[in-house]
């Protein structure tokens, strides 16, 4: 072992006299529980009144504002309850909740935010404090290392925003988000490019997508409710950020097929990083890589409406999926993956499946009746909700017989409900849709993505030990961040 003194960060529990636990994180569990009230109370003015306060050209509140302020909080709120106990005892039980609760604030201002700079330095505060609560346990080194990689990551996306919104002031002549979307129609060239890249770049690094996934797979020193919230809203802002600036980002045709491009590659590219996991919460981060690289994707084809409901409806999975994270560990067992290939029954009712699915999501929202980039988003939004429907079923303890007709049992109420959803968030949202015509560079991404996805799923890439050294080596955070390090506790 180290011969280094190890400090203490644990204070035994309050359990007699005179020993109280501290009155912060019970006073802001209830504070944000109470802006999740106010949220709800908001968000029924909007809907049925329509109501959008303005605080001159600073701030206007909006259908995604409010809808953000409730989602947000709501998850926040969970996250401090479950942490009243999870963090209690701990030396940094305090910090923690002023952290998590100051996160919760400026996430909040910044979906409320209409000036660029407002934007922009609420983007930058953001960054740092998720910062600060992954090396929340001051004195550890890992924590350390992995706060400042991450650190680093949000810098470089707040200075690639700042180029973009100063370039966008500049060029529209208009210093607030409304203003650049009203402007967007005199955007192109050069320079609108130029602010147009930075802005997806920045969206790229926050939402953890590949290449930039480093700081996400090095962040597991955070305590597990830290690793729900930013899974479950912080990733999110790459999608907050492609739709509130939906007027510049929709002006060409090109930059939308290489958003789709780019999310495409992260959504099978997490999915290949997390074959080679081997711990729950590293599986988690990969799934969150891939689960973007869709939400990125359905900014790409221009639905808006679909990125932030599945921002939403990702946000409640993988909340439940960290702070459970505990009980999978328990419950999981060396017998093998159950049922992984189905052979040739199952994938005919997978088919079916799919199909049967897609057209009931066309027929409640309006998507994929015609030839367009709305046939692609049906494809994905089936495609990813069977995939999860099926994983959700394949770790059961169901017999192959049974798991045939589970599947369609899980994925039709899923199919639905997102379809509800997308259609009460798209009729909520300012933002429209920016439907595109189909081109042959969107089916050979199609094409390419399914031809990936179906050589995963049948083991195809696990022959290659090459590709499985070159996914296992990107999948590893430096190593001063690794917690399990083996010269920590090998004395030999």
């Amino acid at each position: 072992m180290s011969d280094e003194t190890q400090r203490t960060t644990v204070r035994p529990l309050p359990s007699g006299i005179g020993q109280q636990a501290p009155s912060t994180p019970k006073a802001l569990t209830r504070a944000v529980w109470l802006l999740w009230g106010l949220s709800l109370v908001a968000l029924a003015g909007r809907v049925v009144t329509g109501w959008s306060p303005e605080l001159g050209s600073v701030v206007a509140v909006d259908g995604l504002t409010v809808l953000m302020w409730t989602v947000v909080t709501f998850f926040s709120g969970i996250v401090h309850s479950y942490s009243r106990r999870y963090m209690a005892g701990s030396a940094h039980e305090t910090r923690f909740f002023v952290t998590v609760f100051g996160f919760t604030l400026v996430v909040m201002a910044l979906v409320a935010a209409n000036h660029v700079a407002l934007f922009g330095l609420l983007w930058l505060a953001m960054g740092l404090l998720m910062a600060q609560l992954i090396g929340v346990i001051s004195g550890w080194k890992q924590a350390g290392v992995a706060a400042s990689l991450a650190r680093k990551y949000f810098v470089a996306s707040s200075a690639l925003l700042a180029v973009a919104l100063t370039l966008l002031w500049g060029t529209t002549g208009a210093a607030t988000i409304s203003g650049i979307a009203a402007a967007s129609y005199t955007l192109g060239g050069p320079v609108w490019l130029l602010a147009a890249g930075a802005l997806v770049l920045a969206a790229m690094i926050q939402s953890a997508l590949i290449p930039f996934q480093g700081w996400l797979l090095s962040s597991m020193t955070a305590p597990t409710p830290a690793s729900a919230l930013m899974h479950a809203g912080f990733v999110n802002a790459g999608g907050i950020l492609l739709t509130r600036f939906a007027p510049v980002i929709t002006v060409d045709p090109l930059l939308m097929l290489a958003v789709v491009g780019v999310g495409a590659g992260s959504a099978l590219g997490g999915k290949l990083l997390k074959s080679v996991q081997t711990d729950v919460k590293s599986k988690l981060g990969c799934s969150t890589i891939g689960q973007m690289g869709f939400m990125i994707m359905q900014a790409g084809l221009g639905f808006f409406g679909a990125a932030i409901t599945h921002l939403i409806l990702h946000g409640f999975y993988k909340a439940y999926q960290f702070l459970s994270s505990g009980s999978q560990v328990e419950h999981n067992s060396p017998t093998g993956e159950i049922g992984r290939r189905e052979g040739i029954v199952g994938a005919v009712v997978t088919i079916l499946t799919a199909l049967a699915g897609g057209m009931l999501f066309a027929t409640l929202t309006g998507k994929g009746a015609r030839v367009d980039s709305g046939l692609l988003l049906t494809f994905f939004v089936v495609f990813t909700t069977l995939h999860a429907a099926r994983n959700a079923v394949t770790h059961t303890e169901l017999p192959a017989t049974a798991r045939y007709g589970a599947v369609p049992l899980v994925f039709f109420p899923a199919i639905v409900i997102y379809a509800v959803v997308y259609e009460g968030i798209s009729g909520l949202l300012a933002v429209g849709t920016a439907t595109t015509e189909l081109t042959l560079l969107h089916g050979a991404v199609a094409v390419f993505f399914v031809g990936v996805y179906l050589a995963i799923e049948t083991g195809v890439h696990e022959h290659s030990q090459r590709l499985y050294v070159a996914l296992l080596n990107a999948s590893q955070p430096p190593t001063d961040t690794l917690v399990t390090a083996t010269e920590d506790y090998n004395e030999y």
